[in-house]
This record gives structure tokens, C-alpha cells and sequence, in this order.
């Protein structure tokens, strides 16, 4: 098993169907709750605890999808108020050395569920045109938001099966 991508790298093979929207939506729905579940009452030996070598710890997991989470409902809305916005990326690395990397995970659970409550009720709105609408981004070009919704359901699954490896590892 590949420790970096343990679900595989997010991958569309032919068209995105409405069905396939849906399913992602309710992925997306569900992962608050889901990263809660497996982080709720870990020590902070625990927390600290990383899936392999050099990667980021528990703590960091936590809270680094809800600041890319957070990131990615700004570039919907501005996708949906702006003709084809460029968006800006940001240093994921740099960002999990700042010191709220530090606090406990609860306060990135809660804004990842609030940050969801929100994204969902967007996305559960939009129109097939609204789906069709993209930004640019500056690494990967032009994306489109239905393209996106599956891949943040994929980063979402992806960091939940990277703390469900950090916590295997500790048996």
C-alpha cells in the first residue's frame, strides 16, 4: 500500500453524471462527523502520531483539512460570483508550522463542520450551470466546481484513511 496516497490519487474517468455530484456531496456531507469519530478522546501522545516517515501528525491532519476546506468554499463562492477567478494557492507546509497547528483539534472540528454546514447547502443548490463554472489555478489550470466537488470528497477520504493509518500504527 502507497502510505502517501492509501485510497489512490483522485482520478475522473469520463464524464461527471448528477448522480456522481450527489454522491460526492453527501462525501462531503459525512466528513465532519467521520474525522470527529476517529479524533474524539485521543491523547496528545496520540495526536502526535504520523502515518510515515516525515509526514504530518494527527494534530496536523485535523487541522490542516479544515484550512483546505476553508480554502476551497472561498474558491467556489468566488467561482460562482466571478468569471473564471484566479485563484490564489497557498504553502501547506508553511501553514502547519503556524501556531494554531498546535491547539487542540476540537477548534478545527469545529470549524470544519461549520465550514461544511455551509459548503453542503451551497452545493446542494447549484444549478447545472453553476457545475459547469471554474476558476483558474495557477499550478493545475482551469478547474471546473462540479471537478472540484469530487476532489475534495477524495481529500477528505484521503486524510481520514491517513489518521486511520497513523492510529493503526500505533498498536
Amino acid at each position: 500500500m502507497d502510505r502517501k496516497y492509501p485510497i489512490g490519487q483522485f482520478q475522473q474517468g469520463g464524464p461527471i453524471v448528477e448522480e456522481q455530484i450527489k454522491q460526492w456531496i453527501e462525501e462531503i456531507n459525512q466528513l465532519p462527523e467521520q474525522m470527529a469519530s476517529l479524533v474524539n478522546g485521543l491523547s496528545e501522545a496520540e495526536l502526535l502520531h504520523t502515518y510515515r516517515e516525515g509526514s504530518w501528525n494527527i494534530k496536523q491532519l485535523v487541522h490542516h483539512v479544515a484550512d483546505s476546506h476553508l480554502n476551497s468554499f472561498v474558491r467556489f463562492k468566488l467561482a460562482l460570483t466571478e468569471e473564471n477567478p484566479i485563484i490564489k494557492p497557498y504553502e501547506e507546509a508553511e501553514w502547519a508550522k503556524l501556531p494554531d497547528y498546535d491547539m487542540p483539534p476540537q477548534s478545527a472540528l469545529d470549524l470544519l463542520a461549520s465550514i461544511h454546514r455551509k459548503w453542503v447547502v451551497l452545493l446542494r443548490s447549484f444549478t447545472a450551470e453553476q457545475l459547469e463554472r471554474t476558476f483558474q489555478h495557477p499550478e493545475s489550470g482551469e478547474v471546473s466546481l462540479k471537478e472540484n466537488i469530487g476532489i475534495y470528497a477524495w481529500h477528505g477520504k484521503h486524510h481520514l484513511a491517513h489518521i486511520r493509518l497513523a492510529l493503526e500504527s500505533q498498536d
